[in-house]
C-alpha cells in the first residue's frame, strides 16, 4: 500500500486537499508498481499539484522490504517526472522534525499533528497520514516545524541543536 497525500499553501496557511492510499494488487512485481504508478498518475492528474515530495529509504532491518520499498519509491518518482512535477525527498527524521518537533516522534504523534496542522476531523490512515506529513514538511521547506531555519545546526537524538 503507497499513501499520498495532497495540500494546499496559501502563506503560511495549510489546507488539505486529499489523501489515501494506493493498493497494489498481489501478484508479480512489474504489475505491482504499475499499480502504484497508475494510482498516483490518477491522483496527479485530478489534483494537479504543482510539486511533490517523497520520503526517503534507509536500510531497514529486512533488506528484502528495503529494497521493494525504493522500487515503489521509484514507481512514485517517475509518476511525478512524467507529469513534469518537481520532486523533493525527505527523511523520516526531517519529516518527523517538521510535523511534531521531534524526529523521534511515533507514528501516533505524527498522525496527530496532521490532523491538528490540517484540521482534519478524524485520523488520517497510517500510510496517508506519513504522506501528508512530508507534503507539510515541504511546505515547510523541510526545516523544521513553523519554517525554523536549521543552518548552523545539527541532529542530536532527534532535535536540532546548535
Amino acid at each position: 500500500m503507497t499513501g499520498f497525500g495532497v495540500i494546499d499553501k496559501s502563506g503560511q496557511q495549510l489546507g488539505y486537499v486529499a489523501s489515501g492510499c494506493i493498493r497494489s494488487p498481489d501478484g508479480e512485481l512489474p504489475q505491482r508498481l504499475k499499480a502504484i504508478m497508475d494510482g498516483l498518475a490518477e491522483v496527479i492528474a485530478a489534483y494537479e499539484p504543482q510539486q511533490a515530495a517523497v520520503e526517503k529509504v534507509f536500510v531497514n532491518v529486512n533488506p528484502q522490504s528495503t529494497l521493494l520499498l525504493g522500487q515503489a519509491r521509484g514507481a512514485a518518482i517517475c509518476a511525478a517526472i512524467l507529469r513534469d512535477l518537481p520532486v523533493a525527498e525527505y527523511t523520516a527524521l526531517q519529516v518527523k522534525q517538521a510535523v511534531v518537533g521531534h524526529g523521534k516522534a511515533g507514528k501516533e504523534q505524527v498522525q496527530e499533528m496532521v490532523k491538528r496542522l490540517l484540521h482534519l476531523e478524524g485520523d488520517p490512515q497510517s500510510d496517508a497520514a506519513d504522506a501528508l506529513a512530508c507534503a507539510i514538511c515541504h511546505a515547510h521547506g523541510g526545516q523544521g516545524l513553523g519554517g525554523l531555519a536549521t543552518a548552523g545546526f545539527r541532529m542530536k537524538n532527534g532535535r536540532l541543536v546548535k
